[in-house]
């Protein structure tokens, strides 16, 4: 007799190594249907950004011959996911529907809508903990609730062990009726063709950054994470976004080397840092999901933005004058990645320079990031503008010039992206720092009172 199928949903969680919902599957020892769906909802010209997708296509890719090597085909559909699934469950005769959570507000209500269709089916549905080292619920204040300040949110991360990473499954039973599914192109999906190179997607290409940011910069990352020149950092952010490696993973790597090399304790623990910050912002989305439409202090609503068009766009194409901000918006325009601390001082300069909402260049740096995530790109234009939970405080205000003396003292970023910094045909600053930095205070102060 054959024995009932289970549905495993792939999400933002493209592998099948440290995959508690794939894991958890298998060990019902049933067959196994992978799928993945399009959701015509996320994929909207307005929101979706080609170059996201095209490393999405390409990490499905890679997911597709990984699961196909231990047995499965990958099922992709296109359509709300509560009706495709649906059709799926009834087709296959499936009793179980996995998946791992998410905390965004869209993907918890779509969430809410599949589990109700699934118990119309009469089909069980195991939603797992998988998108973060400890989820949202577990690092909580000693009087209960969720912290907002990172600092004793990180020392209660810290003081709780992570579990570590699932084995990679030796075999998955096939469902004997799976038919594969070709992956779409870009213009199937009704999405721009790229003219732009993007980095290879899926497990492969994230294990391999891995192991070369573990051999070569780790050890180092403090010293050298803040100059865009040294390009020091771990560039695992997209494979992050998609899940083609788990957090666990990347941290139970860091941890190895602390072992292996104790004096490298203080640079790893400013990496491992920067996970707790992942962690930090997505229970922050978690807990109050209004900062995905505002500010998470709502007295910073009542900022009174400039919000000049002429201003923004000069922005966005990196013609502002100012040679550190034009590298950096340059460099995201045509790799779809920033430096992060590049990320600061653009969105110090659109908020608190240009009087422009923090809004306007979250959702422009939605459009154009490979690593596009709702959670850190929020948290972090929130941080910047002054209006988040750890916020850098509003009279703190970056100066484009000492920034770029600072993090890039020979000019040769800048010279990459903007190599007519030093000739006549490089565009005057469109605002004087020094003015715009009293004007700021002014509107923060405002708003404040």
């Amino acid at each position: 007799m054959l024995r009932a199928p289970a549905l495993v949903w792939f999400r933002r969680d493209l592998r099948v190594s440290d995959h508690v919902a794939l894991h958890r599957a298998a060990e019902l020892a049933v067959p196994i249907v992978p799928v993945f769906i399009f959701d015509d909802a996320l994929l909207r010209p307005s929101s979706a950004s080609s170059r996201r997708v095209a490393f999405l296509l390409s990490c499905l890719e890679s997911l597709s011959s990984n699961l196909q090597a231990l047995g499965p085909k990958l099922i992709t559909r296109r359509g709300p996911p509560e009706v495709e699934l649906r059709a799926l469950l009834k087709s296959t005769g499936a009793k179980h529907l996995f998946f791992n959570k998410d905390v965004e507000p869209y993907a918890r209500q779509r969430d809410e809508k599949v589990m109700a269709m699934a118990s119309e089916e009469g089909v069980e549905v195991v939603a797992c903990d998988d998108l973060m080292i400890h989820p949202p619920g577990l690092i909580e204040k000693g009087t209960g609730g969720p912290y907002t300040v990172f600092t004793p949110y990180s020392k209660t991360w810290l003081a709780r062990p992570p579990h570590d990473p699932l084995p990679r499954p030796k075999k998955l039973t096939e469902f004997s009726q799976s038919k594969a599914t070709p992956l779409p192109s870009l213009a199937d999906l009704g999405l721009e063709k790229l003219d732009v190179s993007i980095p290879l997607g899926g497990e492969k290409a994230a294990q391999e950054l891995l192991r070369s940011f573990v051999s070569k910069n780790i050890r180092h990352y403090e010293s050298t994470r803040n100059f865009p020149l040294a390009d020091s950092t771990s560039r695992l952010s997209p494979h992050l976004r998609f899940g083609t490696i788990s957090p666990r993973t990347v941290l139970a790597a860091a941890r190895r080397v602390k072992v292996e090399d104790p004096s490298s304790k203080k640079q790893v623990d400013v990496f491992i840092s920067e996970l707790i910050w992942r962690d930090f912002y997505k229970q922050i989305l978690w807990e109050f999901p209004h900062v995905a439409q505002g500010a998470f202090r709502p007295v910073y609503d009542q900022l009174d933005w400039e919000n000049n068009q002429q201003l923004f766009q000069a922005w966005c194409e990196g013609q502002t004058g100012y040679p550190i901000v034009d590298a950096a918006m340059r460099q995201l325009n045509q790799t779809g990645w920033m430096h992060n601390r590049l990320r600061m001082i653009v969105a110090s300069f659109l908020t608190k320079d240009l009087l422009i909402s923090w809004q306007w260049g979250e959702r422009y740096f939605m459009k154009q990031l490979l690593d596009g995530d709702l959670a850190a790109n929020n948290g972090g234009w929130q941080w910047a503008a002054s209006t988040g939970t750890d916020a850098q405080p509003y009279f703190r205000i970056f100066n484009p010039s000492s920034q770029a003396e600072r993090f890039d003292p020979e000019g040769k970023f800048i010279e990459k992206y903007v190599p007519e910094a030093q000739s006549l045909t490089y565009p005057a600053p469109i605002v004087d720092h020094a003015r715009q930095r009293v004007r700021a205070l002014a509107m923060y102060q405002k708003a404040r009172d």
